[in-house]
């Protein structure tokens, strides 16, 4: 074969160089967010509490039976959250990292990371004693990555992804469940409709918080419906023969939804160039409850660890044991949803940013 001519080669090389340029930004611009960000409690905590004085914690089997190598992360779930799936789904990383990690690197940062903190929510009393970050100090970590996303990328791009980046906030279930609902709550003297009334306003008040610091594609979660939960169920001494729904308080929650999802739409009237979208989790879930078969579900009221009716967290733990099939579980402890549910989510998330 005769040589090739140095100009052949050098054309060839060009249109090589070019043909890789031309499908890295193509696929730079696949991309509709340069960055997630999260916020709330277990149902975003990638493992920030793992860095945290607190016996709320899942770095431990069995939680991260079905994660990539079977490794215990901080996530309250047999394997990924549905802010881990939403994130792939949308193509910005695999998984989103703990915020708190100190072995987080500065490549993480550019495209997200975890703020969120389990068991924490909008009242600060229902964190008062267990050591986790509640919601709205979650912004002051907000506020660090900040300065620390300058640092690596400059003012100017920092300033571009924390406007362009994907927010999502989820949190208000253990106000309810740990607080208002427990025997020893100390918000009782309120009605419901009054304890709705003070979390919409920390809501508010934490909203206008990260606007101020620059978010703008906002997408805030309303509650599950709670009164499904296992240890809800289990709580309100029913029967193990008849392990249904607690219909007032899943009521409860329809009636807080309903106010956020108002709330959401004043707050975008009077945040300019913000977006604010209300995310669903109650019809979905109730769907899968409902008609598990539709999903592949076999058990739905009760948990994939130990007995499942009331293990979570500390009593979740490598003794407990854990059911053959997770797949057939909507929830995998007494409190949280499994993966296979989370992905159900994401892909509803996945939908609503389209609005953003």
């Amino acid at each position: 074969m005769a040589p090739m001519a140095p100009k052949t080669l050098i054309f060839i090389l060009l249109m090589l160089v070019s043909t890789t340029i031309i499908h890295t930004c193509s696929a730079q611009t696949d991309k509709k967010f340069p960055a997630i960000l999260t916020f709330g409690d277990s149902t975003l905590d990638t493992g920030n509490n793992d860095f945290l004085e607190t016996l709320f914690k899942a770095n431990y089997k069995p939680y991260g039976k079905d994660f990539p190598g079977q490794v215990p992360t901080g996530r309250f779930s047999n394997g990924k959250l549905a802010s881990d799936i939403l994130a792939s789904l949308l193509k910005i990383k695999e998984t989103v990292p703990p915020f708190l990690d100190p072995n987080l690197s500065n490549d993480e940062l550019g495209t997200g990371v975890n703020f969120a903190s389990a068991g924490s929510g909008y009242d600060e009393l229902t964190t008062s004693v267990s050591g986790v970050i509640p919601v709205k100090n979650q912004t002051q970590y907000f506020e660090d990555y900040i300065k620390r996303l300058k640092g690596v990328v400059g003012e100017e791009k920092a300033k571009n992804i924390i406007e362009g980046a994907l927010v999502i906030v989820s949190a208000g279930s253990n106000d309810l469940v740990f607080n208002y609902y427990s025997l020893a709550g100390s918000r009782r003297q309120l009605s419901i409709t009054q304890y709705h009334d003070f979390l919409l306003q920390r809501v508010q008040d934490f909203l206008k918080a990260i606007y101020d610091l620059g978010s703008r594609k906002i997408v805030v979660a309303g509650l599950p419906p709670i009164g499904c939960l296992p240890i809800q169920i289990t709580a309100s001494f029913k029967s193990p023969s008849n392990r249904t729904c607690l219909t007032d308080q899943n009521s409860d929650s329809q009636a807080y939804n309903s106010k956020l999802e108002t709330l959401l739409g004043q707050l975008e009237a009077s945040f300019p160039g913000s977006k604010f979208v209300y995310a669903n989790l109650f019809d979905p879930v109730m769907d899968m409850i409902n008609n598990p078969q539709k999903y592949g579900f076999v058990e739905t009221n009760k948990g994939c660890c130990g007995s499942g009716f009331f293990e979570a967290g500390p009593l979740c733990n490598a003794l407990s044991g854990t059911c053959d099939d997770t797949s057939q579980y909507v929830f995998w402890d007494s409190i949280h949803p499994a993966e296979s549910v989370y992905a159900h989510i994401a892909q509803n998330l996945k939908e609503l940013s389209d609005k953003l």
